[in-house]
């Protein structure tokens, strides 16, 4: 039943990323929070330790206001959410 549950909420962050627009917004634009939830459900799809992915990637969406496309990799799309390191001098955000 678990299972269930959480499939059909990462099949709805799914659907509801294409009816959303991909890329940066420019600094003016606040982003919702369920932006940052659609756009890093997609981006932690895959990802071994989902609730610490959407969590940072969560974070990292607020203030960046972008997330990359796909779920690995695309940095390059947006570079504040490439630059941001943790204490560890690694990428802070998934």
């Amino acid at each position: 039943m678990k299972s269930l549950s959480v499939t059909l909420v990462l099949l709805s962050f799914i659907l509801s990323s294409f009816f959303l627009q991909y890329g940066t917004a420019d600094s003016s634009t606040t982003y919702a929070p369920s932006v940052c939830d659609s756009k890093c459900g997609v981006r932690c799809l895959n990802a071994g330790v989902k609730d610490r992915c959407l969590k940072y990637c969560g974070l990292c969406c607020q203030q960046c206001k972008c997330v990359p496309s796909g779920t690995y990799g695309n940095k390059s799309e947006c570079p504040c959410y490439r630059d941001k390191l943790n204490s560890k001098g690694k990428s802070k955000c998934p």
